[in-house]
Parts: C-alpha cells; sequence; structure tokens
C-alpha cells in the first residue's frame, strides 16, 4: 500500500467540554514536533471515526445484507445487500473505508511514534495521549479486520511513499489490537471532562467486544471467553454506568450523553466543522412525503429509503409487544398531517401502521392510510427512529448529532454470552434478564408492570446462541453490529438465507469477508492477495 502522512483533519478541545474542532493551515511538518502540535495530533486521531459511524458507507456494510434490515427502493447500493455480483473490489465504500481508516491509523501512528522524542512535552499529556491515539487505532483495525481479514498491520508512522504492502495474519493483528486497548485502560481515566475522549471503560468495552469476536474465530485463545465476561462485568459494575429505566430515551435527541452511553463518536451542530457524512437519521425512514396529508420536514425527517426491515425483524424478534417495549420504542408506526387535504386536517393521524392483519373493509373505513404489514413495500414500512435529528438546520443539512457507538446494554449481551459460552447459563441468564426487563411495559397497574417484567424473563435452557443473537437484534436494531454479529458466530449465511428474500438467493460462503479494494491491489508493486472467491 502505499503510505502518506495525512494531517488534513485537525481537532482542538474548547471550553464547551465537548470534543470539538478547529481547523488549522499553514502549519508545517515540524509543527507535529511540538507539545501543540501533539496534542493536534492526537484530536486528530479520532477523525477517522467519522469515516464508518453513521455513516452511508458504514451502516451499508453492517446492517444491510442481514437478517433484520434489507433494501428499500432507493440507494445506489442495493447490491450490498443482494449479495450480487457488483459486490466486488470495485465497490466504492469499501475503497473509502479502507483509505479512510488507513489514513487514520497513520495520523494515531504520528502520535505514537513521535511521543517521546517531543522537548517540552508534560509528561502526563504524552501518556494520555499515546493512549488515546491507541484507542482509537485499536477500533480502526478491529473493523478492517472484521471486514476483510488479513491486513496490512502499520504502527510506524508512514514519512515517504512505500510501493510495497504485504497482508499480516488475523493473530497478529487481533494481538495488536488488543495490546492496544490494554495499554489504553491501564492509562486512561474512568471519565473525562471533554466528552467524546476515550476512557478506561471504552477501552475495556472494545476488549470485552474483541474477545468475544476473537473466541470464536480460528485465532481464538482458551481463555477468550473468560476475558469477555471479565471486561463486560468491568464495564457494568465498576463505572457508574446504568441501564436507562426507559429504553426508548437512550436514543433521544439531547440526552445521548446518558448512563447507558460508554462512548460516542462526536458530531456538532456547526457546518464548518461537522461531517457531511453524518445521515444516520434519513437511512431508516420509510417515504411519508408523497403520503396524503403529508409533506417533508424536519420533525419527520428526510426520507432516503435505504434500510427496510425484514419480516423477520418486525413478525419475529419483535413478536412479543404484550410485554416488550422496544418495538414501539424504537419504530415510529404513526404519521401525523402536516398539510391539510379535504379529508384530514393539521394534526390528524395521516398514516397508521397497526403491525397486525387487518380486513379490506377495516381499511376501506379509514379516512387516513391504514397499513397492515401485508401492505408494506419498498416505499411504506415502520421507520427506525433511533436517529431522529429535528435539530439539522435544514431538511438538506446533515445529522448533526453524536453516535453512540458503546453502549451498557451490549457489555450485558456480551456478559451473557461469554458465560453462556464457558457453561454457566445461570450467570449468563441473569444478565440477559436484566437487560430483557428493563424492556417491559409499564402497564396501568404497578401489578401489571410486574406482570409485564415476569413474562420478559427467560430460563437457563432457553438460552442459545440463536438467541442470544435475537436478542441482540432487538436491542442493537439498526445499531452497525449485525453483521459484524452474524459472521463472528458462523450464523451469516444460515440466517440472510432464511430472512432476507432479496440476499438469501446469492449470498455465499465469500460473503463473510468482503472484497480487498481494487485500487490497493493495483497500486501495490508486489502481488496483493485478493479474499477468495473475488
Amino acid at each position: 500500500m502505499k503510505k502518506y502522512l495525512f494531517l488534513i483533519l485537525i481537532v482542538a478541545v474548547s471550553c464547551n467540554k465537548m470534543l470539538d474542532e478547529d481547523v488549522v493551515t499553514n502549519v508545517t511538518d515540524d509543527f507535529y514536533n511540538t507539545p501543540g502540535g501533539f496534542t493536534t495530533a492526537v484530536n486528530s486521531s479520532y477523525a477517522g471515526l467519522r469515516n464508518f459511524y453513521s455513516t452511508e458507507r458504514g451502516m451499508t456494510v453492517s446492517v444491510f445484507g442481514t437478517d433484520t434490515y434489507t433494501n428499500g427502493s432507493d440507494g445506489d447500493f442495493k447490491f450490498a445487500n443482494q449479495y450480487t455480483s457488483q459486490l466486488n473490489p470495485s465497490y466504492s465504500h469499501l475503497r473509502e473505508i479502507w483509505n479512510g481508516l488507513y489514513q487514520a491509523i497513520n495520523v494515531c501512528n504520528v502520535v505514537t511514534t513521535r511521543a517521546d522524542a517531543i522537548p517540552g512535552l508534560d509528561s502526563v499529556a504524552k501518556v494520555s495521549g499515546v493512549a488515546q491515539a491507541r484507542f482509537c487505532r485499536a477500533n480502526y483495525y478491529f473493523i478492517l479486520l472484521q471486514l476483510f481479514g488479513e491486513v496490512p498491520l502499520n504502527l510506524k508512522e508512514n514519512t515517504s511513499i512505500e510501493t510495497e504492502a504485504h497482508r499480516d495474519p488475523v493473530a497478529s493483528v487481533y494481538a495488536s489490537v488488543i495490546s492496544d486497548l490494554q495499554y489504553a485502560a491501564s492509562v486512561l481515566p474512568a471519565s473525562q471532562t471533554d466528552w467524546g475522549r476515550a476512557t478506561k471503560p471504552a477501552a475495556e468495552h472494545l476488549l470485552a467486544r474483541v474477545y468475544l469476536t476473537r473466541a470464536s474465530s480460528a485465532s481464538a485463545v482458551g481463555t477468550d471467553y473468560d476475558s469477555a465476561a471479565i471486561y463486560a462485568t468491568r464495564v457494568i459494575s465498576q463505572y457508574g454506568f446504568q441501564l436507562l429505566p426507559d429504553v426508548g430515551q437512550v436514543w433521544a435527541q439531547g440526552n445521548e450523553k446518558n448512563s447507558e452511553t460508554v462512548f460516542a463518536v462526536q458530531y456538532i451542530n456547526d457546518a464548518l466543522y461537522n461531517s457531511s457524512d453524518n445521515n444516520a437519521c434519513r437511512f431508516f425512514l420509510m417515504q411519508y412525503d408523497v403520503l396524503a396529508g403529508m409533506k417533508r420536514d424536519l420533525a419527520n425527517g428526510t426520507p432516503w429509503k435505504r434500510y427496510r426491515p425484514t419480516k423477520f425483524l418486525l413478525d419475529t424478534l419483535y413478536k412479543d409487544r404484550v410485554n416488550d417495549s422496544r418495538y414501539e420504542k424504537f419504530f415510529t408506526r404513526v404519521w401525523y398531517c402536516n398539510t391539510a387535504t379535504d379529508k384530514l386536517k393539521v394534526g390528524d393521524t395521516s398514516v397508521y401502521m397497526p403491525g397486525v392483519d387487518v380486513t379490506d373493509a377495516e381499511i376501506a373505513s379509514k379516512k387516513y392510510l391504514y397499513v397492515p404489514p401485508r401492505n408494506y413495500t419498498e416505499k411504506l414500512y415502520p421507520s427506525l427512529n433511533k436517529f431522529a435529528d429535528a435539530l439539522r438546520p435544514d431538511n438538506q443539512a446533515s445529522g448533526v448529532r453524536p453516535f453512540i457507538a458503546f453502549r451498557l446494554a451490549e457489555d450485558y449481551l456480551i456478559a451473557a454470552e461469554a458465560y453462556m459460552k464457558k457453561g454457566d447459563n445461570a450467570t449468563a441468564v441473569g444478565y440477559i434478564n436484566t437487560l430483557r426487563v428493563r424492556a417491559a411495559k409499564v402497564g396501568a397497574s404497578d401489578a401489571e408492570t410486574e406482570a409485564h417484567k415476569e413474562a420478559m424473563k427467560v430460563a437457563e435452557g432457553d438460552l442459545s446462541i440463536d438467541f442470544i443473537l435475537d436478542e441482540r437484534g432487538r436491542e442493537l436494531v439498526g445499531e452497525q453490529m449485525q453483521w459484524f454479529d452474524l459472521v463472528r458466530t458462523g450464523k451469516l449465511l444460515e440466517r440472510v438465507r432464511m430472512h432476507n428474500p432479496q440476499g438469501g438467493p446469492n449470498i455465499e460462503e465469500k460473503h463473510v469477508l468482503r472484497p480487498i479494494p481494487q485500487d490497493q491491489i493495483d497500486r501495490s508493486s508486489n502481488e496483493f492477495g485478493q479474499n477468495p472467491g473475488y
């Protein structure tokens, strides 16, 4: 791979106590040999997170083509869900992820390579800065590892163009990721004044995820499930995080900095510094704005109709709507008139999706559009609302919300899976039930609420890897984990074939890895191997 020094996005922490950005120009390479330049490089280490989280490229390779999401009517990348021949080494999203993350890795390497030689650099700032850069670098390599398998492992700053590149063994990349995260966890504080910086629990959360992923791979170490359980339970018990009583408030706009958020990728309500790629708020929305009584507005969002929930997600994972609140909390099913018609006045119900079948006579009896599941289409379906963003300046603007990348609910799920794999279902079911009881509906009385909670509990014998995947699908829907979860558990082909009619007929064994971008192969002076089948 040709290697360059990338220091394009410069970030500085301002007095509002979030990780904000400032653009620095007219600087030379020597600037990064100063304490101020070191700080700039540390802050720039986070920039690569915006390449993947809440972006179309990141969501398409992690949400699409799974058992829970298939394609809507729009977008140029349906083939990523349908597993057609267009999912090939020329696929632009993969090229952008590969190049963007390697650029970000080199910024991290600037920090780790130069830190010891910078005169006058405060020792505390040096250790903290290196730990933050190593946390970010681990995150980037873990994403690349999961997508592509063997990838070049570069841990030193690139200061000149190199045309030779080699794919390093998966085991070596895992070892580097774990080493970086263990260092970060040993150095970083439990919390940061500047929200958005890496912390000890954020590093431990990612360690738990990494160990759980490696445990079912060919690079597995016998203690991986033990390590996953240890780190997940540390995050649960040692830092004051708590599950929110109302699962619907986890993703409420303005509430992203809550007791359940372990780490969030920062975006900002400022066009100069925000990323135009922050568009999670658009991807999951159905085409409400062409229906009677409806026009596009900020409250309802900009419907790009990219990702449509599968029948399996709606009818099986969210089958229990009597006791489980997550379907009604996470999905918009009713739209209210915002432009009057001869039948509807502003504020009336304009579209309603009851989630159960109704007769044609019932449909005809309503003055609004009444849509049972049999009438869902690629343009008309319940819409995931986790990422709704009504604070954008206008409907042409990208999202301004931070993206919650790590949250406490996943630690409960990791702990449960790890303990189950260790043969300790009694401990595992406790973590699962804590999470499920949190999602129980609130009844009209205390007795009714308790009944819902009891109904949400499962027994030790109910646990299996499919149950864990179902529970992850219910809780973490849309949060850029489903494709990775299906691959690491060996369930991608099985569950896509069973539950994704658009992707099932075409998916093959080769699709458990993504193709290496063709431009990486072309620009390497030596032979750079492609993944099998591409």
